[in-house]
């Protein structure tokens, strides 16, 4: 895509300036649309905290015309399966609603959204379109797409709505790790993390074409029948509600009951409720970053440990992320790690392995090692698996696979066809740090792995009750093979408790 033109002091005010770039200026008229502006929702799936959506709303009041939300609903986007597409589909059933109420009509369009949207303006007369930011290369070249296929006059305005300083504000280069790239973050938070205005009530009713009723029951059973490989998960329930609920639920929320054990537990696969379980919202943009951010830093005084370690995590390691996607087009490959990597892996390509299996293997979590097949088992059956967990094993396929570029291919496949949070750049860079040494350091140089972090069994063992954590996924995972899905949401909060209470009885 060619470099875009930072928005002037002219955009509007609720939202900073250089969150929003314009991608194609459209006529000379655009800056004061005549015609409806359409936002595209595409990775930020919500109606509140959204900065797209309130730019977008901003330009179409001081215009003075209607405004309209489209969702392109893609075939299978990026091999998407059942799984996420149902935690999607049914979360965009109430925002839809949502949307309605605020007086916005909701379009599902099926298909990619340089084929239907173009239509769609024509029809709608519409003017301008504010799209999400995403720094993957499909969802770039859609953009590029659009920038031919809209109509001449129409302007393209791009906002980052996901990540807590714009992408392009945090930094305008590739950064080589977290220590590059946190003080630039930091200095720029006090201008980015605020709080968010409220969405106004659209100044001009919509008139124009009706969005046709959506049929959701209808819809949703259609695209699981064509992509039930993966099935569905029935213990993180989707949608903005729920992610609120997920953050600062009086019941059972991070901030309110969790967070203090978040510094001192987030790294122990068997305590996993020192989790916030946010990162499927966080993908789908259920929820905003800089929400959770917002009501994390009012509890600083109380757990700062905690709150400083969620920060880290949620803003400069995700942003990092974000960084390396955008400004690395081979982010899934191995020719995006560092040349000191590359030269190290490929050193070591042909060394002798203990085992080499297969994808399938793999996949079917057949190994001699019972705690990568515990970790894949999770993955498999529950649709996440723990952090600590994640590293370690993506590192066992660099092991046990015929060369890196095969390792790295094997770990986001699988990852991104079974993980609920899959298909997204903390995903990528994971699989890349862990088999690549992305936004690392060379370490001690040993077969196989080269100069590459290296982790093993009885690392795991000295640092949680390996134990502990391979039985709980046993005995998750054959509960949900045999029990009903109206059960899974019980046993799966029953047995995430119970780790709680699970005692390390291996040396720290």
């Amino acid at each position: 895509m060619a470099a875009a033109v930072v928005a002037p002091s002219s955009a509007p005010a609720a939202v900073h300036p250089a969150r929003v770039r314009f991608l194609r200026p459209g006529s000379p008229s655009s800056s004061s649309p005549s015609g409806p502006v359409v936002y595209w929702m595409f990775r930020d799936q919500r109606a509140a905290d959204n900065w797209a959506l309130l730019h977008a709303a901003d330009l179409a009041a001081r215009s003075a015309v209607p405004l309209s939300v489209a969702f392109c609903l893609s075939r299978r986007f990026l091999g998407a399966h059942a799984r996420q597409l149902g935690f999607m589909l049914r979360a965009l059933r109430p925002l839809s609603r949502r949307l309605a109420a605020l007086g916005l009509p909701f379009f599902l369009l099926r298909g990619d959204a340089p084929d239907v949207l173009p239509d769609l303006f024509r029809r709608l007369g519409a003017s301008t379109l504010v799209a999400d930011f995403s720094p993957l290369r499909p969802v770039r070249d859609w953009k590029d797409a659009l920038c031919e296929r809209l109509p001449a006059e129409v302007a393209f305005h791009e906002v980052d709505a996901h990540n807590v300083v714009p992408i392009w504000v945090a930094s305008d280069k590739l950064e080589y790790s977290a220590k590059t790239i946190r003080s630039k973050i930091h200095r720029l938070l006090p201008e980015f993390l605020v709080e968010f205005p409220k969405l106004p009530v659209p100044a001009v009713p919509w008139a124009g074409e009706a969005p046709p009723e959506i049929e959701w029951d209808e819809l949703i059973n259609e695209v699981i029948e064509e992509t039930g490989e993966v099935p569905e998960i029935n213990w993180c329930e989707p949608g903005e509600e729920a992610a609120t609920e997920m953050l600062m639920g009086s019941k059972d929320g991070f901030l309110t009951k969790r967070l203090k054990s978040y510094d001192s537990d987030r790294n122990d696969p068997v305590k996993p409720r020192a989790l916030s379980g946010l990162s499927p919202y966080l993908h789908f943009g259920h929820i905003s970053a800089q929400r959770c951010a917002v009501e994390a830093r009012k509890l600083r005084n109380s757990c700062p440990k905690s709150v400083d370690a969620f920060l880290e995590e949620l803003i400069v390691r995700r942003e990092l992320a974000d960084n390396f996607c955008y400004y690395q087009p081979h982010y899934d490959s191995l020719q995006g790690a560092w040349e000191w990597a590359r030269k190290t892996l490929m050193d070591h390509a042909k060394d002798k392995r203990e085992h080499i299996y297969s994808r399938e293997q793999l996949e079917k979590a057949k190994t001699a090692d019972p705690l990568w097949n515990a970790s894949q088992l999770e993955m498999v059956h529950c649709g996440k698996m723990h952090g600590y967990m994640r590293m370690y094993w993506a590192k066992k396929i660099l092991e046990w696979t015929n060369g890196p570029e095969e390792a790295l291919s094997i770990a986001i496949y699988l990852n991104d066809k079974y993980e609920l949070d899959g298909r997204d750049p903390n995903g990528y860079v994971g699989c890349m740090w862990s088999i690549c040494g992305l936004h690392d350091q060379g370490w001690k140089e040993r077969p196989v792995f080269g100069k590459i972090r290296y982790m093993n069994y009885a690392g795991c063992k000295r640092k949680f009750n390996v134990e502990g954590y391979i039985a709980y996924v046993n005995k998750l995972a054959g509960g949900m093979k045999k029990r009903k899905s109206d059960t899974l949401t019980s046993l799966v909060r029953k047995h995430l408790k119970s780790m709680d209470s699970v005692e390390d009885k291996t040396e720290s």
